[in-house]
């Protein structure tokens, strides 16, 4: 019954959060976007102390649920796991726990979080790697189907789906997306919960808290026949039937073995009643050792390299733009300054699932590998959206109003003369002050050449720029924009 219990609660939160990954109309975040929230590591970089203290409490009475039902790399490793118990029951065996590399990972976690190695923390951190494997692998086949829906509807009259665009927003997140997915399911397949008891950071540190859980899977020493039928069906490889012991740092109170026992010999019980049952044959658990934990922060986002399909206005294809080179990169409305933003990201790619404008991105840069970067090839930041700082779990990007972001100075435009096509092909343009929301765009008569005073060129107010990116992603120069952003290292208030 534990057990049932167990996977239908794993299989609730591990469908919703994968959800608000799918989901790009932005229906799912107003319900479940607190499902984020509660995720370890971006409620400890959010500073979320109510968070902390209910995660920490509830493996403290319950053991390692967190990584058996709220966690969805966890979930998503059960799943493999499943999978691989089809093709052969009772594969599992003891294993004794790897210590050195457990604590050297989350050694190199920490130190990765304090020297602000933005990439390392996010290939390590759980939530975050299930974000890229959910928005590169799952949300484009979501996508595609979505629009086989919606072709559907068209054709009989309904208007029930509408149609998205799919795109690779990053070739290198996607790579690693790939890898990691393969890497853990397999891993999982085979062996169960390896990844969680050697590799994940987050594993390490509850994994340490739970020794002390007060609820326990207990072996009874006078029911046990030694048959090692739960040995073989734990797939944390932590319950050592000769000397009948049990990792608790490594269990994951999956219920597994409580379960499969066929002769009710453990049981789901308080330690105490655990070291009544161990008296006189079991040993006492491993002894305790210190762990490392951190308060230091990630790395910051910098400027695209990759070339964006665009449309003119929506209607007619037109060459690619190149993305222009940024002195400064762009960080979204609410991360206050880059500084802010480094410390906070962990690369989950939340925000760029839900970023209705394709605005946000995973950066490529290898210092910076999968954080978010605004670019405005795939359309521009609309004063009206504050999605991205809706859903952020981690506090990297603070929740916002419409007003706020109206009046929130990210960046401002730059003209570049020598693409401006009213220069370079003497014709009337002005898309840019035609479509800038914040008026901070007007055009003046050009006072050079034979056409001085035929021709009107755009003259930026800086002070009135919110940086949208919409004079940038409207351009109709093309390959590169006559008038692109530049980032602002702190955001200003205009």
């Amino acid at each position: 019954m534990l057990g049932r219990i167990r996977v239908i609660l794993a299989l609730v939160f591990f469908a919703a959060v994968t959800l608000l990954f799918l989901d790009f109309t932005g229906t799912a975040h107003a319900w479940l976007g607190w499902m984020a929230k509660v995720q370890f590591l971006p409620a400890v970089l959010a500073l979320n102390a109510g968070v902390i203290v209910a995660l920490l409490a509830l493996t403290l009475v319950f053991g390692r649920v967190y990584c058996s039902v709220i966690c969805p790399l966890g979930v998503m490793q059960d799943v493999a796991a499943w999978f691989g118990k089809r093709r052969k029951r009772n594969r599992y065996s003891y294993s004794p726990a790897v210590r050195w590399l457990r604590y050297g990972v989350l050694a190199v976690f920490v130190a990765a979080l304090a020297a602000g190695i933005g990439s390392v923390v996010a290939l390590l951190a759980p939530y975050s790697s299930y974000g890229r494997i959910a928005s590169n692998l799952f949300a484009p086949v979501y996508a595609w189907v979505n629009n086989l829906l919606a072709w559907m509807a068209e054709r009989a009259d309904s208007y029930a789906f509408y149609e998205t665009e799919v795109w690779m927003k990053s070739l290198p997140t996607f790579v690693v997306a790939a890898v990691t997915f393969v890497a853990v399911a397999a891993l999982a397949w085979r062996n169960g919960r390896t990844y969680c008891n050697t590799v994940c950071p987050v594993g390490t540190v509850l994994g340490f808290v739970a020794r002390w859980s007060w609820l326990k899977p207990v072996i009874d020493t006078e029911k046990c026949v030694n048959c090692n039928l739960c040995a073989r069906n734990c797939k944390a490889a932590c319950i050592n039937i000769k000397e009948h012991r049990i990792d608790y740092s490594r269990c994951v109170a999956c219920m597994d073995c409580v379960g499969t026992c066929r002769k009710g010999a453990i049981r789901y019980a308080h330690p105490k009643k655990a070291a009544r049952a161990e008296a006189g044959g079991g040993k006492p658990d491993a002894g305790r050792r210190g762990f490392l934990t951190a308060a230091a922060l990630v790395a910051t986002g910098t400027a695209l390299r990759a070339q964006e399909k665009k449309v003119d206005g929506g209607l007619a294809a037109i060459e690619d733009k190149v993305v222009p080179e940024r002195a400064t990169p762009i960080t979204p409305p609410g991360a206050l300054s880059a500084r802010h933003f480094a410390r906070h990201c962990t690369a989950c790619q939340l925000c760029v699932s839900v970023c209705p404008n394709g605005v946000l991105r995973p950066s490529t840069d290898l210092q910076r590998l999968m954080q978010p970067e605004m670019g405005y090839e795939q359309g521009y930041c609309r004063p009206e959206c504050v999605k991205c700082s809706e859903v952020c779990p981690t506090g990297a990007i603070r929740p916002i109003t419409t007003a706020d972001k109206s009046a929130t100075q990210v960046g401002h435009a730059v003209w570049v003369a020598e693409n401006c096509v009213v220069l370079t092909d003497g014709v009337k343009c002005g898309n840019c002050a035609r479509h800038c929301p914040a008026g901070a765009i007007q055009m003046v008569k050009y006072k050079q050449g034979r056409q001085s005073g035929k021709l009107r060129i755009p003259a930026v107010n800086t002070e009135r720029c919110i940086g949208c990116g919409a004079c940038e992603n409207l351009c109709p120069a093309r390959p590169f924009s006559a008038i692109y952003v530049e980032g602002h290292s702190a955001h200003r208030t205009i």
